[in-house]
């Protein structure tokens, strides 16, 4: 947690600058890059997630939302997925790489949001600062922080669609058997196709 509480604006756009580096080595040379210097400096356990975008539209976002690997690893491992592997997109194609955007999201580790009453999950997330995990025995779904902010919603429609994403029906937050955690996010992104790097979120983390 030390390591991303100092993490830099710089250190964010080395993030989306390898992501798409990744892509471009894998889709023209069919390869996987392998940066020592990179390897070494993120070399810290930390969730990221990895979102193409095309044209205002989503083309693919992959990652992993605990830090189960160090952010190196994780984010060329979430660059190839969201590429290649997203089950709803075809793979990215070496024709797109001049007409997609990179975007970044490291994680801090999700927290269990532990209520009473579920109504008490409302004054438990913030919109614009949190992203959410739902879950239960049998499945989960996560939405990033920027998702209820781009798409309007309040925090009962977010959990509500934190649920759709589980696969749940959009009211399975209020049962005592589905946990709900939250966690924030620092988000990088292209300004446009490999163009300017911005910090998307001056969110301070937990």
């Amino acid at each position: 947690m030390d390591a991303l509480k100092k993490f830099s604006d710089a250190d964010g756009k080395e993030l989306v600058k390898i992501a798409r580096k990744t892509v471009t080595e894998l889709l023209q040379n069919d390869s996987k890059i392998n940066d020592p210097d990179f390897n070494s400096k993120f070399n810290f356990d930390s969730g990221v997630f990895v979102t193409i975008n095309k044209q205002n539209s989503l083309r693919g976002c992959i990652g992993f939302p605990f830090p189960v690997k160090s952010l190196s690893e994780g984010l060329i491992d979430a660059a190839i997925a969201a590429a290649t592997e997203d089950p709803r997109f075809s793979p990215v194609t070496p024709d797109e790489l001049d007409q997609i955007i990179f975007e970044v999201t490291v994680l801090t580790s999700p927290i269990e949001i532990k209520v009473e009453d579920p109504m008490d999950y409302l004054l438990n997330i913030k919109i614009g600062r949190d992203g959410l995990i739902i879950e239960n025995e049998y499945t989960s779904g996560l939405l990033l922080p920027q998702v209820p902010t781009e798409y309007g919603w309040n925090e009962e429609e977010f959990l509500c669609n934190t649920c759709e994403k589980a696969g749940l029906n959009k009211e399975a937050w209020k049962d005592s058997s589905t946990k709900v955690s939250r966690f924030e996010g620092m988000i990088f992104k292209e300004e446009s196709p490999n163009g300017e790097i911005i910090r998307e979120s001056s969110n301070d983390f937990l």
